[in-house]
């Protein structure tokens, strides 16, 4: 499933400290959209779904829900700081392509696209 570097559960622990309590974890999904077809979302989240896996990396739990699981499996979290900004990079070998921004990609043949529906992008570059 989903892997989280150092960095990014250290980020992640305080954005969710930062929360007050209100957060119990941070999900992770894939959605229609982005320049590639396929995009990631982040959010925080009170509580796990009814579907969602549950992950936990040390203080900082990870919600996935079903629909997202295949496109995310064996997907590696950093976080990234450098001179053109910050922010979290996604880590894809389901990725087929990537969008410059590296915020959205398509899966492509052998990869998760087969569990996609039509209208997902799937397979598509821009």
């Amino acid at each position: 499933m989903v892997t989280l570097t150092d960095a990014a559960v250290n980020t992640l622990e305080r954005v969710l400290a930062k929360s007050g309590g209100a957060a119990a974890g941070l999900r992770i999904a894939v959605a229609d959209g982005g320049c590639a077809g396929m995009k990631y979302q982040m959010g925080l989240e009170a509580e796990a779904g009814e579907d969602d896996a549950v992950l936990t990396f040390g203080p900082v739990t990870i919600f996935v829900d079903s629909n997202s699981q295949p496109f995310l499996d064996g997907v590696v979290v950093d976080f990234v700081e450098g001179v053109e900004g910050s922010g979290f990079k996604f880590d894809n070998p389901n990725a087929a392509s990537t969008c410059g921004c590296g915020k959205s990609f398509s899966a492509g043949p052998g990869g998760s696209c087969s569990s996609a529906s039509p209208s997902s992008g799937c397979g598509t570059t821009h």
